[in-house]
């Protein structure tokens, strides 16, 4: 059986596992409890932190056979096929390798559309600000006016490339480096449920070079649990 790194093995599933952006969470949440919701959004924030994982969760919670909800099941079929990245209508596309102008009219096509399994189509552009002026005005008119059965993510590291159009008519979150308390819990919640003993001067040493970026602390730890292993043997 092939190794699941700790970053997919625990990758949050819904809002209330993601850690450091409760001010991000919270706020969906409430979006939902009160039904509504925006149809396109725009997380901003380093690398690592969960914009991505947030999308999926957000697509997930649009879908769920229970919902729309802040709690998606994780069991349905729609759960089921966007956490394993196979849903036909949930869409992640990369800004930097579909930054021209024929990929988004390609997109604005296909939106109109009604979904072929899923209640909403999801289309996440991540690095969307990579895209390439054309492709920005192209985009505007769906972004403004999307169909009903479409929602939009977009995803960026760096949001002052992002024009002012495009800002105007995205729901704005901002997340945050996770902080370093916070990632230690998370780290030592993550080595207990694995059955490991780290040294709280190497838990601490993971935490200070991943710079807040829960990712990178999860891809340093099974590195840190690699070289355990050799030394080991």
């Amino acid at each position: 059986m092939s190794y699941l790194v700790l970053a997919r093995k625990y990758r949050p599933a819904t809002f209330s596992e993601v850690v450091g952006q409760e001010h991000v969470t919270r706020t969906l949440a409430n979006a939902f409890a009160t039904e509504r919701v925006h149809h396109a959004f725009l997380f901003c924030g380093p690398r690592g932190v969960g914009k991505t994982t947030l999308a999926r969760i957000l697509g997930k919670a649009l879908n769920c056979e229970k919902g729309p909800t802040a709690e998606p099941c994780g069991a349905c079929s729609a759960c089921v096929s966007i956490t394993a990245g196979n849903a036909v209508d949930y869409y992640e596309m990369d800004g930097a390798s579909n930054r021209g102008i024929d990929a988004i009219r390609d997109l604005t096509e296909a939106v109109r559309y009604q979904p072929a399994v899923l209640r909403k189509k999801v289309y996440v552009i991540d690095e969307v600000h990579m895209l390439t002026t054309e492709a920005f005005n192209a985009l505007l008119k769906t972004l403004e006016e999307p169909p009903p059965h479409v929602t939009f993510v977009l995803a960026t590291t760096e949001p002052h490339k992002v024009p002012v159009t495009i800002l105007s008519r995205c729901q704005r979150y901002d997340f945050k480096l996770v902080p370093s308390a916070r990632l230690h819990a998370h780290l030592t919640r993550i080595f207990a449920a694995e059955g490991l003993t780290v040294a709280p001067s190497a838990l601490s040493l993971i935490v200070r070079e991943s710079g807040g970026s829960a990712r990178d602390a999860l891809s340093l730890s099974d590195q840190v649990i690699s070289l355990s292993l050799i030394h080991i043997l």
